[in-house]
């Protein structure tokens, strides 16, 4: 399996899984460039859990990992059963799993596919890439800013260590927190989940670790829900003594919703190159299905 999955993949594979059950969406939202960003809700229970990928332009694999995860629901759904000793109607009737796979859209299709001359930002983005038209390490959204850093959370702790003023490739937190049509229409929306927020988890690609920050926001809760995250992926969690908030969204969740909120920053370099997606996948299914009754 490839480690990259393009914009035209991911629009394919939503429109498969909104033919097989009206599950999309609850928030319709669009990127820079118009971009659909889809909300997929899986469940009718009151309380919810969010997992969000898809974050940086390098990371759409985290996006077709999350699609196979509501595939995977909902074939499952469909024949009955249990997984991992969970009762997928009870799962269904109690929670709400809202899926947002792809966060960054557009930074997606600059990493894939590159950028199109025709698009109006075009020359500002090769300005930023130092007149290179190789962008596939580019993380941040269409204008340059990196969506990891564009919450307000440790924004302006980030935002001076970085020492970068304008847009990036990668690195730049923006002018201000939410700054992003992106990162602003999720805030928008956990906002308005509210006390039917339970927890969330965002994922993104790194060394195998479970990062849990906002220290002063952490309950016993919250850590023993991290170590069992631990446990289910084999990831080590980094509690907040070490894991300080740098301006993604879950280091926002916990600071301005006070709920549990785990960064899994996913290993995908330890598989071989063709299997990578499916052993990633396999890897964080436990996760995907017990996380709804951890928090």
């Amino acid at each position: 399996m490839e480690k990259t999955f393009d914009l035209e993949g991911f629009d394919a594979a939503v429109g498969r899984l909104c033919g097989f059950l009206d599950v999309k969406c609850d928030l319709t939202s669009h990127s820079i460039l118009g971009h659909e960003i889809p909300v997929f809700t899986l469940g009718q229970g009151q309380k919810s859990v969010v997992y969000v990928g898809g974050v940086r332009g390098t990371e759409s694999v985290l996006s077709r990992i999350l699609l196979d995860f509501i595939g995977d629901y909902l074939e499952r759904l469909k024949k009955g059963g249990t997984v991992f000793d969970i009762n997928l109607s009870y799962l269904w009737r109690e929670r709400r799993v809202i899926v947002v796979p792809m966060l960054n859209p557009d930074g997606v299709s600059y990493a894939t596919k590159g950028i199109d001359l025709k698009n109006p930002l075009a020359e500002r983005v090769l300005k930023m890439n130092n007149g290179s038209e190789d962008l596939k390490d580019w993380q941040a959204n269409a204008r340059g800013t990196d969506l990891s850093y564009n919450f307000d959370a440790g924004f302006g702790v980030h935002k001076a260590k970085a020492g970068l003023l304008n847009g990036a490739p990668k690195g730049y937190g923006g002018e201000y927190p939410e700054s992003e049509p992106e990162s602003a229409a999720l805030c928008r929306f956990l906002r308005f989940l509210g006390e039917d927020l339970l927890g969330l988890v965002e994922f993104r690609l790194g060394s195998g670790e479970i990062k849990c920050s906002c220290r002063d926001k952490i309950s016993a809760k919250t850590m023993a829900a991290g170590r069992i995250l631990g446990r289910a992926t084999g990831y080590r969690l980094i509690g907040p003594e070490k894991a300080e908030p740098e301006g993604g969204v879950a280091d926002w969740c916990i600071e301005k919703l006070s709920r549990p909120a785990y960064r899994v920053d996913c290993d995908l370099g330890k598989y071989r190159e063709d299997k990578a997606c499916a052993c990633l996948f396999e890897s964080l299914r436990r996760t995907f299905y017990t996380f709804p009754f951890m928090v």
